[in-house]
């Protein structure tokens, strides 16, 4: 199956361009960018030197990428605002279309307005388009065109939190999230902040407090629940290259740590992507570096009532490029490992 990757150049493209390379079936046969248009592939992603035979980087016209019959499925890996001028022309020519910016992650196109300060690029396209984590996403997303990949701090929140809150095992009212990012999640950036000088041994909060990932955690989260649910969250930026860890403190109502790994063992036992440790033992980014697995656990703090929950996952993989590609083999019909071990 041919597939094309639009704004290969950043760190998800570039993630995605290495996983289609190791699967089975998908190819990537058109990777643009703007910036790198007429140069190989194999010159910015060195890892792929002698498997991209004559691949080069082409440059990012909607319309011209909508033309070609023989690519099925695009992945948008392009800023918030510019992907939804992609989808549009893409979903029109009848191609399938996943996106991995903010544009289509949520219901609400005023709450996209609030969060991102600029009205919706498409608010028709928006209401077409489904929210996927594969493992909580209601079975009909399947019959969607555009499906919006999550972003890697709701990733890590909401897989843990989902099915506890569908069970009423956890208070929707008390539900406070501490995150820790490495610092490919801010993107590439010619920055000095982001600069080795500055971010090694060093680690910082930031997007307090209404960090944009926060209105699609809340959005998601009141879906579960079926009530308003309001979460405090203190994302912050690590000494690291990639990984998330979220440590989430939820009321536990008088419910035990029995019943909360027991909500998570009915709805996570078959999962082939969640790794549901022992009470006491905690996640860790080194664990799940370079997969797309999301380890999760949990204590029951008997002093304050509250759930301590902690997941672990790669920004890169099960946060960005390794879950868009298990939505691709599910959508497909694919093993939804393909690619990913």
């Amino acid at each position: 199956m041919n597939t094309g990757i639009i704004g290969a150049s950043g760190y998800i493209g570039e993630q995605l361009v290495k996983l289609l390379f190791r699967h089975p079936i998908a190819r990537p046969t058109v990777v643009t960018s703007r910036t790198l248009a007429d140069t190989p592939v194999e010159s910015s992603i060195p890892s792929l030197r002698g498997k991209t035979a004559d691949l080069k980087f082409t440059p990012s016209d909607p319309v011209e990428l909508a033309a070609r019959d023989d690519i099925e499925l695009y992945f948008l890996a392009l800023p918030h605002g510019a992907a939804a001028l992609f989808a549009r022309p893409l979903i029109d020519a009848g191609k399938k279309v996943i996106d991995l910016s903010a544009d289509f992650r949520l219901g609400s196109a005023q709450l996209y307005e609030e969060y991102y300060g600029k009205p919706h690029p498409d608010v028709d396209l928006l209401g077409k388009s489904a929210y996927v984590i594969p493992e909580i996403a209601d079975p009909s997303w399947k019959a969607f065109s555009l499906i919006a990949c999550p972003g890697c701090y709701p990733t890590s929140i909401l897989v843990p939190l989902f099915p506890l809150l569908r069970a009423g095992v956890i208070s929707p009212s008390s539900i406070t999230v501490a995150s820790f990012s490495g610092v490919s999640g801010a993107g590439k950036k010619a920055e000095v902040f982001y600069s080795f000088a500055e971010r090694a041994e060093n680690a910082t909060a930031y997007g307090l407090p209404r960090h944009r990932h926060l209105s699609e955690i809340e959005e998601q989260l009141t879906d579960a629940a079926g009530e308003t649910v309001v979460v405090q969250f203190a994302p912050h930026l690590a000494p690291m290259k990639n990984g998330i860890i979220s440590t989430i403190f939820a009321g536990s109502d008088g419910s035990t740590i029995e019943d909360l790994y027991a909500a998570w063992q009915a709805h996570y036992g078959e999962s082939r992507f969640v790794s549901i440790l022992p009470s006491g033992t905690f996640p860790d980014t080194a664990h799940v570096s370079a997969t797309n697995r999301v380890d999760i656990s949990a204590v029951l703090d008997q002093r304050t009532g509250n759930f301590v929950i902690t997941s672990a996952i790669d920004n890169l993989m099960k946060g960005a490029g390794g879950q868009a590609v298990q939505i691709m083999n599910l959508w497909h019909g694919f093993d939804e490992r393909f690619g990913l071990e």
